[in-house]
Parts: C-alpha cells; structure tokens; sequence
C-alpha cells in the first residue's frame, strides 16, 4: 500500500474515532445506520440490478422487531438486533422469491406493494403504537457487561457493527459470488444460458440485503429508542435510492457518502420544513443528468485525470531534443 494512502487511512480512522467528541453522536449514529441501510440496498441494486422501491419495509421491520424483543420480551440486546436481521431475512426470502421472477419496472412495482401492504399492518398491529409508534426502547448493556446506555458509548458499537456490515459486503462483491451477481447485471442471458440458476442466487442476494437491512432498522431503533411508522414508509424507500445514487452506484464507499450528505442536508434544513425535501429533488435531478457515476465516481474520475497529467508530464520531462521519443 503507497504511503499517500495509509497516511489516509490512519488518518480516517483517527477523524471517526474522535468524532463524538466534536459532533453529536446521535447525529453520526444517524449517518451510521442509513450508511449501512444504503450499502444493503446497494447490494441488490449496484451489483445484481434489480431496484427496489419497498426496501424501507425491511428498515422499518427491522426496528419494529428489535424493539418489541428488547422492550416487550426483554431479550438482551445482541440478541434482538440479532432477531430482526433474521425476521427482515426471512420475509425478504419470501417476498424475493416472488419479486425476482419479474424484471425492471414490474420487480419496482411489486417490490413497492408488497412495502405498503406490510406497512399497513404496522400501521394495524398492537404491538407497534400505530401512528404514536413503539417508544422507550431500552438500551440495556451489551452482551450483559457493555454498558451502551452513553450515547458516546454507544456510537463506538454502531461503528463497530456498521464496519462489519460494510465489510460483509466487501467480500461478498469480491467472492465468486459477487462476481456472478455482477455479470448477471451486466448481461442476464449470457449467464442463464452458461447453466447457472439466476433466480436461485437473485433470491439469494434479496435475502442478504433484507437483512443487513433490518440490521440498520434494529440499531436505528436503539439509537433513537423509538420506532415509527416513518422508517417503513415508501419516502424512506425513494430516500436510500436517491443516496446509493449520490454516493456512487456500485461502489462500496458511495452510500457511505451518499447517507453522509442527505443526513446533513436533512439536520441542517430541518427548520425549513418541505424544503429540504425540494432541495433533495433537485439534487436527484442534477446526480441523474450531469453525475451518474455519483460522488465516489466524480472524485475517482478527478484522481485518474491528475494522474494521467503527472505521467504526461513525466514524460515531457524525460524526454530529450533530438532523442526522438516523442515520435514513437
């Protein structure tokens, strides 16, 4: 590794350990999990192309289930954030195998209905408080002796887990498997008629971004210790799209930037009520025409360019008059 970038690195990892101490932690826990969120749904869309427009329901699930375990049936937490990863992977293995067997606009449109049918039975259910939501959700320490109820406490295990989440989809992307998801995106037809089942590993795909994204849903609900009918929503769902995009789609640090940016346009319009949501749409507007490759891929571009002028450069300087090297 050059030492350009392990100066990077260090000196990341240093600005995300500090962090809390400088901005409000429920604010970067906030980044955090819609950061993991973003990097599930990127999952299904950057690398096997199938978009999703009901994800929030995994989101949405995924603290409603956290928070009724923890709260209601006392279970510790580790093992409620582990239940509704599991509850958020079970449905989304049901719904999946239903929605991948069609394709573009009619996956979206399934996808779409199956979210709003599940949150009208959030919206139904006791357990939930309806419109009032799922409020004091406690924070009760980690693994019985990790005492977690310090907000600045707490921003440490939702660091920790949403790295192991991005690095669960580092070497998913990076294993044959993800390799294969990849060139079902790029060309469908071709892998089908190599012999491989498509809607096997689609399924397979759908399931492993449902739960990581009820895993995001579960630690949002501990962040917040409430759980509302708003995370379950189709404005969520249309929310962590239009991050993915912004980030960089197909990428693994975009929706970590993506998330990063509309959090912050978010907490600093919160005054201004509808705007925010006006000034997210032109955003949209302006990553769709101009900047399709988001901000991960704008700033790889800007990288490449520089380096290519410092070898163009390098190589004026090399060369000599007379010495006929710019001729070959």
């Amino acid at each position: 590794m050059r030492p350009a970038a392990v100066i990077l690195a260090l000196t990341a990892l240093a600005a995300v350990i500090a962090a809390p101490f400088f901005v409000y932690p429920v604010l970067l826990m906030t980044v955090l999990c819609f950061a993991l969120f973003a990097s599930a749904f990127n999952l299904l869309l950057g690398y096997v192309g199938l978009l999703s427009f009901g994800h929030a329901m995994f989101f949405g699930g995924g603290a409603y289930v956290a928070g009724y375990l923890i709260k209601d049936l006392g279970w510790p937490t580790e093992l409620g954030l582990a239940g509704a990863v599991l509850a958020a992977a079970v449905v989304g293995a049901f719904l999946g195998a239903v929605s991948i067997r069609r394709h573009g606009i009619y996956f979206a449109m399934i996808t779409l209905a199956f979210s709003q049918m599940i949150f009208f039975i959030f919206l139904q259910a006791p357990f939930t408080g309806g419109e009032n939501g799922m409020q004091g959700i406690p924070r009760r320490p980690l693994f019985g002796f990790l005492p977690i109820e310090n907000p600045i406490a707490f921003y440490y295990v939702v660091l920790g887990v949403t790295a192991a989440g991005l690095f669960l989809v580092y070497r998913i992307v990076n294993s044959p498997f993800g390799e294969l998801l990849k060139a079902i995106r790029d060309n469908e037809a071709r892998v089908d008629s190599l012999g491989y089942d498509i809607n096997r590993y689609k399924l397979l795909a759908f399931t492993l971004s449902a739960g990581l994204a009820g895993l995001a849903g579960g630690l949002k609900a501990l962040v917040y210790q409430f759980a509302t009918l708003s995370d379950a929503s189709w404005a969520v769902s249309g929310e962590v799209i239009l991050m993915t995009l912004l980030g960089g789609l197909g990428t693994l640090a975009g929706p970590f930037f993506g998330a990063g940016i509309i959090i912050l346009i978010n907490d600093l319009l919160a005054g201004t009520g509808e705007w925010a949501l006006v000034l997210q749409g032109v955003i949209f507007l302006v990553v769709i025409l101009f900047f399709r490759q988001g901000f991960v891929g704008l700033v790889r571009d800007a990288l490449a360019r520089q380096a290519a002028w410092r070898l163009r450069r390098r190589g004026c300087t090399q060369m000599t008059p007379g010495s006929g090297r710019g001729l070959r």
